[in-house]
This record gives C-alpha cells, structure tokens and sequence, in this order.
C-alpha cells in the first residue's frame, strides 16, 4: 500500500472480484479500453490471482486507488512494460463519476510517476488516449506527459466510425 495526501494506491485483493465486475462491466469504461464485451467474475478472480507475479515478470502493475477510510474510486496501471528499454504504459480511470475533476487522477498519476522513477527505475512512461478524450489527454499533459505523435482512424469507435488516438510520452 502507497500512501500520499488523501488518496492509496493498493495493490489488487481477492476481495476485489465484485468491485472490478462492477467496472469492467460498465460500457462507458469500454469507450477508454480495449475491452469489447462482458468479463466474467471468473477471469477476473483468475486475473487476481495472476498479480501475485513480481513486477519485473509480469511487466504489468493494476493498483486500486482508493481514499484514506478505503473507499474505492478506480485504478490506475502500468503495463507492457519493456525491462531493456525501462519503459511501460500507463493507464489510469476513475470509475466513479461524482469523484472525477476532483483531483484524484492528478494525484494517484503524479504519484505513480514518482513511484515509477524511484522504486522501480522505469526511463520512460507512455500513454495511449484517444483523440475525443479530452479530459486525459489534459491531464497527461498538465503532468509533463508530450504528444508523440497522432495515430489516425486508429480506433474503431461503434456507431461512430473511427477516431484517431494520440501517443503521449514522458522521460523522467
């Protein structure tokens, strides 16, 4: 558990089967993932089970973010992470939408970066966000993150066509 001003960054529990089903299952989060269907409880308990992998042989990190008393607002992950290059991707949602613009993705990303540079070494982070996205794309910059470059028609958006998705970068 990482503790910083009044939010925790925690790593995933048993426990956490029935609040992931919640999330993963919302189509809004599908908009902001890779993720095109229902995920079952079971390959969510089998997912949980699978994170008691060391980072470094993994190459993946999914951390809940949740307030100081343990309420839950979302996660936040590193992935893809590449041990030669030092780098790996970041992912971050708040899940909750009366806590978003508050702050918390701003705190619990600041505080990955730091985690990121100081504990585990890590060169470079990277982030997806699509074109329409406003609100990340805003915060990945306000926290030093640069576009890299626009990958277009990249994403296939159903109902809408296809949108570009830009490719953000920072060097820590």
């Amino acid at each position: 558990m990482i503790n910083r001003d009044d939010i925790t960054l925690r790593a995933l529990e048993p426990d956490d089967v029935e609040l992931l089903y919640k999330w993963e299952n919302d189509p809004e989060t599908w908009k902001v993932s890779s993720t095109r269907g229902p995920v079952s409880k079971f390959m969510l308990a089998s997912y949980i089970k699978s994170c008691d992998k060391d980072f470094w042989e993994s190459r993946e990190m999914r951390l809940i973010i949740e307030s100081i008393e343990g309420e839950p607002y979302g996660s936040v992950e590193l992935f893809d992470f590449d041990p030669f290059h030092m780098r790996a991707g970041v992912g971050i949602i708040v899940f909750e939408k009366g806590k978003r613009r508050r702050g918390i993705a701003t705190a619990a990303l600041e505080f990955l970066i730091d985690y990121s540079l100081n504990e585990l070494g890590i060169y470079q982070l990277w982030a997806n966000v699509a074109e329409s996205n406003e609100p990340s794309l805003k915060l990945f910059q306000k926290m030093g993150f640069e576009i890299a470059g626009l990958k277009k028609n990249w994403l296939k958006i159903p109902g809408k066509g296809w949108e570009g998705e830009y490719l953000l970068q920072k060097i820590l």
